[in-house]
Order: C-alpha cells, then sequence, then structure tokens
C-alpha cells in the first residue's frame, strides 16, 4: 500500500482504527474523524468551520482556527510543532504531523498510526506529494 516505507525507517504506532483519520490525527484528536463538508459524510465528520469544497485553502483555513499558520518548510524548528498535507490528483489526500524530535507521524487510512522519518515514505500513488506546511506554538 505505501511503497515508499520500505525504503525508510518507520514504527506502527497504535492498533487499527476507524474512529479518526489523518486530518484529525494530524491536529491532534484522535475521537473523531475530520473533514471538509462533513454532512456528506456517515457519520458526519467534524470540522471547525463549515464550507463547500475540498480545495487546500479549506484545509489551510480550519487549521487556522486551531492556531497554525502556513509555514515555508518542515524542518524541526524547537518549540513549534508543523503539519505537512499531501495532495493527489489535485484533491488533498493526507496530512502528516511533526513530532518534538523531527519525526512524523501519520494515521493511514482505518490502519494504524506509524511513526516515520521522512515525509517521503508517503509520497507516491497512494498520498501524491507534500503541498503545503503549516505550524503553530507547541502544545506539548
Amino acid at each position: 500500500m505505501f511503497s515508499g516505507l520500505k525504503d525508510h525507517q518507520y514504527s506502527v504506532e497504535s492498533r487499527k482504527t476507524p474512529e479518526y483519520n489523518c486530518i484529525a490525527w494530524a491536529a491532534g484528536d484522535n475521537s473523531r474523524p475530520w473533514w471538509p463538508m462533513p454532512w456528506e459524510n456517515d457519520p458526519p465528520y467534524y470540522w471547525p468551520e463549515v464550507s463547500d469544497d475540498e480545495s487546500l485553502s479549506t484545509f489551510i483555513s480550519g487549521f487556522q482556527k486551531i492556531g497554525y499558520e502556513v509555514c515555508d518548510n518542515g524542518n524541526l524548528e524547537p518549540g513549534y510543532e508543523k503539519i505537512a498535507f499531501y495532495e493527489q490528483d489535485g484533491e488533498i489526500s493526507h496530512a502528516a504531523r511533526q513530532e518534538a524530535n523531527g519525526m512524523w507521524t501519520s494515521k493511514c487510512g482505518d490502519l494504524q498510526d506509524i511513526l516515520h522519518e521522512s515525509l517521503n515514505a508517503l509520497t507516491g500513488e497512494r498520498y501524491g506529494q507534500v503541498v503545503c506546511f503549516m505550524s503553530r506554538k507547541w502544545r506539548g
């Protein structure tokens, strides 16, 4: 499923669960799935603002509501936590969150959470490429 993982250090960090998705996990919420246009999902997904599209700007706006701002890169910066959005075929496909040690954490669909050393571990056919970084002051 994620062919890039074989070339990168990673570890499985949780059990499989459909209770939350990668966007929620990137936001630090493992209690419910997040996605714009929540009324189109059953059960309804959470989103910090109601929007009528699934564009990158909608994801940026949603994460700004929880304190993130667009930044230039995914380099580790002490005191800040970062997220990265992936895009595949013009649509947001995944989000990952950087840990305090510089590793990245991802929720892979209904599968497990993983810890991976590089964002490139998940680039490719399934998730596409990283298209945006955001950061906020570390909340622990």
